[in-house]
């Protein structure tokens, strides 16, 4: 079995890093869809002000329309709460529906059950896509987009006798430890990335 966002081979449906990531990111869509509420109203209206969004005639609201159709705690509500109902349908079948939750409740509840998903729930992949869909559409919205992983080259490691290598492509976040995600290679001390750029093309090899 391979994961099903990165293709690491493991025996769960999402390897290490994208469980310890879905985790992450269900505990702080919330926080980030709390944010966008806040961005989508215009700053010049008074407290307790109704601001119309949209106007059958006369200028565009300042409102963006278009993201308030997307983007919004209520969609962001919608879609986990389906996903929450499907993962408690799959893992206690014979149970009824289950109590009405808050985004954040239900986010919280998810959180909880990602070890059983990592491990047990087929469409794992689907609902991690759908969750960094919602985060990177509501970090669009309020200016933090997460930190792109860089590519750094490929996996030079010996993987067996007759002397092949790995040549997996390797890459990391800024500031993260170097690791194969395919052979387990270790590239943390100074002696193995060195050892590394001296394989890669220089044009291609960022490791400063």
């Amino acid at each position: 079995m391979t994961c099903e966002l990165c293709g690491t081979s493991t025996s769960l449906y999402l390897c290490t890093r994208h469980t310890a990531e879905l985790v992450e990111a269900l505990r702080e869509l919330p926080d980030l869809y709390a944010e966008v509420g806040e961005h989508l109203v215009p700053s010049r209206a008074a407290w307790g002000e109704i601001v119309s969004t949209r106007s059958a005639a006369g200028p565009r609201s300042p409102v963006n329309e278009d993201v308030i159709d997307t983007v919004t705690w209520g969609r962001a509500a919608e879609v986990i709460r389906l996903w929450r109902t499907d993962v408690r349908r799959v893992r206690w079948p014979h149970r009824g529906a289950g109590p009405l939750g808050t985004l954040g409740e239900d986010c919280a509840w998810l959180a909880g059950q990602v070890d059983w998903i990592a491990t047990a729930y087929p469409a794992a992949g689907d609902l991690a896509r759908e969750v960094w869909t919602l985060d990177t559409q509501a970090r669009s919205v309020v200016g933090d987009p997460r930190p792109r992983p860089q590519r750094l080259g490929n996996c030079v490691a010996q993987v067996d006798e007759q002397g092949g290598v790995c040549g997996a492509v390797l890459s990391r976040l800024p500031g993260e430890r170097l690791r194969c995600r395919w052979c387990g290679t270790d590239y943390g001390t100074e002696p193995q990335l060195l050892l590394l750029a001296h394989f890669q093309d220089r044009t291609s090899a960022r490791l400063t």
